[in-house]
């Protein structure tokens, strides 16, 4: 009985070990087969159905104002645009073929042209000229008046006084004036930057189609006073361009941060700069590059009012010659647009006043005849829009804007 029990036991040892053994086999293949499984699956190549691309959102002032076959404007002070003289100035738009305004809702000083709500941080700056800006967008959009925003940037008494860090220093530590008495603000600091972008922003969210940006400069003849007035160049310290090239980034800077800042409104941005800054490679005092400034906007306004030239194209006289000064400088402009890879809108300030102040012989008085020649020297070289400026707001009559 010992040795039978004794081999039973060793059998079923046996039995055991080859069932386990067996088993152990079988798991391995099983989970070789699963590896191999899951290793083809995850090589296997789909195409993923990517869903379109969402737009961006986009403002909308619920307002509707289609761009004219040609923008041809005139300057609207806030004073005009808030009081009797609108009604006038809508009856010259009805009756020719003038279509847009260009208003003043920054003004020359710093003041806002109109009163925003109590809490905003703008309304100890502004002025109730413009009484109700919802009627007047209303207006203009019955009238389908095309509304460009006038900014005034960097020339700015109201923030100056009241920042003066903000601003240009005497030696003596009083803020900078020029001789008619305004102050400046400083190009190189972001502050000024988002104090008058988010202006911008208001005037857009109100309606306007266009932000128009005057005065993106510094001060005239600044290259004078560069190494006299106390100023902070902000994050332009340091670097290897000169005091002129970071004038010129500072500027060039500025208007492509404000363009940027304004795409989610779906507004154009547009620049006045003076008309002598196509002829040279860049203003040095004033910061003004032209090539470098059009190519971040939609539209560059030269002014190009004939008073405000000396000989620069041959011509002595240029006041009593606004056909010529006109056509002379309209080729130099095309030219140097003709060279961006993606230039924006030429639509220059011509001039409908009469500019005494240059002396007997020096002058003569702009009316019918004269404002045509100029339109008429754009139109002949191609340009077809065009602002009237006035600064009183009182333009010639019968004037044949097309012709």
């Amino acid at each position: 009985m010992g040795k039978k029990l004794f081999w039973l036991i060793c059998i079923q040892m046996v039995v055991i070990t080859l069932f386990w053994s067996v088993q152990g086999i079988s798991a391995e293949v099983k989970e070789e087969k699963s590896i191999q499984y899951h290793s083809v699956k995850e090589v296997i190549k789909k195409d993923l159905n990517v869903p379109p691309r969402m737009a961006r959102f986009v403002f909308d002032s619920g307002y509707t104002f289609e761009y004219p076959d040609a923008v041809r404007g005139i300057y609207v002070t806030g004073n005009s645009a808030g009081g009797e003289r609108m009604s006038s100035l809508i009856q010259l738009m009805e009756s020719t073929d003038l279509n847009a305004m260009v208003i003043d809702i920054k003004d020359d000083y710093g003041h806002l042209t109109y009163r925003p709500a109590e809490d905003s941080p703008f309304y100890n700056i502004s002025q109730n000229y413009i009484k109700d800006t919802v009627k007047l967008m209303q207006t203009l959009e019955e009238k389908q008046i095309y509304p460009i925003a006038r900014i005034v940037v960097f020339k700015d008494t109201i923030l100056a006084e009241k920042k003066p860090e903000l601003s240009f220093k005497t030696p003596g530590g009083k803020v900078w004036k020029n001789r008619r008495g305004d102050a400046f603000v400083n190009p190189f600091l972001k502050e000024v930057w988002d104090y008058n972008v988010a202006i911008a922003e208001e005037a857009a969210k109100m309606g306007f189609r266009e932000i128009q940006f005057d005065y993106v400069r510094f001060p005239e003849g600044f290259e004078r006073r560069d190494e006299e007035l106390k100023y902070s160049v902000g994050e332009y310290e340091g670097g290897n361009g000169d005091n002129v090239q970071k004038r010129v980034s500072a500027v060039t800077d500025f208007v492509a941060y404000a363009k940027e800042q304004l795409e989610p409104y779906g507004v154009d941005v547009s620049v006045d700069i003076f008309g002598y800054s196509a002829t040279i490679p860049e203003a040095p005092g004033i910061g003004q590059n032209f090539s470098k400034i059009a190519s971040n906007v939609d539209v560059i306004s030269s002014m190009i009012y004939p008073s405000h030239w000396t000989s620069y194209f041959g011509i002595n006289k240029p006041d009593l010659f606004p056909y010529e000064l006109v056509d002379a400088y309209a080729k130099v402009e095309n030219e140097l647009l003709g060279t961006l890879e993606s230039p924006p809108t030429s639509r220059p300030w011509i001039q409908d006043f009469t500019a005494s102040w240059l002396g007997a012989g020096n002058f003569k008085k702009y009316s019918k005849a004269e404002v045509e020649a100029q339109i008429k020297a754009l139109k002949d070289n191609g340009i077809n829009e065009y602002l009237l400026w006035n600064a009183g707001n009182r333009y010639t009559s019968g004037v044949n804007y097309t012709p």
